[in-house]
């Protein structure tokens, strides 16, 4: 690979993929209502504190788990933790058809052009961070000697829908994916240490106005951090994200990354056949192995 800057001890491998994302929302029927008729999310299963949703199709995929306690309080904007999670939708043909949809709903959103790719941000009924994209090829992504060329510019609203060719948005389509995770940190070398020297993610973008983007396998993030904010991080009883998955290719991949992240002094907890850490502002990452039903 001709850019990105890797760690000098373990690596992840080039197949490391985001996994799912626990959110917790201070009121289930109405974040249901919000995923399913805005975003287009498909309900798995459901009870009374929590549901599983994924894309449409005969291949479910489980990628958000909502959950609910009593007393939690909507999300608190900038604190410490999660800033989006991001939804990539298998093409730009797919994102121009929401980008319709969520025009004729007449929603609320953000519109930025990444040159990597092109996104729309959301946030729900709880003031949780949400970005749905598309990513452009390979090889239309520049860099800047090792480090990938990524911009925030105006989007191209009219040429995104046209993309669609009029093709209606039906919902998440099959082939959807968690694509990255963006959390707002208390510090960027102490992010770096863990999330980079630790973990083993390859360093994309740095010089990006306070913010670092991570990766495997040459993608341009798989998780983005930023210092946008200076509030300490979400407390229990607020609406946050839980916990995000890395799925790793196989067990000994997990026991890898785990004993990189032990050796450089974090706690580690196995838990169910993978193992689960905590960013030092309290983001739980859990760490598994990929099933062959997943690939």
């Amino acid at each position: 690979m001709t850019y990105g800057v890797p760690p000098s001890g373990f690596r992840l491998p080039d197949t490391t993929r985001v996994g799912m994302v626990h959110l917790q929302v201070t009121d289930l029927q109405r974040s249901l209502d919000y995923y399913e008729r805005v975003l287009g999310f498909r309900i798995y299963d459901r009870s009374d504190r929590a549901a599983t949703l994924g894309p449409h199709g005969p291949d479910p995929r489980p990628l958000v788990t909502l959950h609910t306690t009593s007393g939690t309080k909507p999300a608190r904007r900038g604190a410490l933790g999660l800033y989006h999670f991001a939804i990539l939708l298998p093409g730009r043909a797919d994102l121009g058809s929401f980008a319709a949809y969520l025009s004729a709903l007449r929603v609320r959103v953000g519109l930025a052009d990444h040159f990597v790719s092109e996104a729309i941000y959301l946030w729900d009924p709880d003031g949780l961070g949400i970005e749905v994209y598309a990513d452009r090829p390979r090889d239309q992504w520049r860099t800047n000697g090792r480090e990938l060329f990524m911009t925030t510019d105006p989007l191209d609203v009219a040429g995104l829908m046209a993309a669609s060719e009029g093709r209606l948005w039906t919902g998440m389509p099959q082939g959807t994916t968690i694509g990255h995770i963006h959390l707002h940190v208390g510090d960027l070398e102490a992010a770096d240490s863990f999330y980079h020297s630790a973990l083993g993610f390859d360093r994309m973008v740095w010089s990006y106005p306070g913010a670092l983007f991570l990766a495997a396998g040459g993608y341009h993030h798989h998780l983005g951090t930023n210092v946008w904010s200076s509030e300490p991080p979400a407390r229990d009883d607020e609406a946050r994200l839980l916990e995000w998955e890395l799925i790793l290719p196989s067990k000994r991949d997990v026991e890898a990354a785990s004993g990189s992240v032990r050796a450089a002094g974090y706690e580690i907890d196995a838990e169910n056949g993978g193992v689960i850490i905590a960013d030092p502002w309290g983001t739980r990452v859990r760490i598994r192995a990929g099933e062959a039903s997943e690939q």
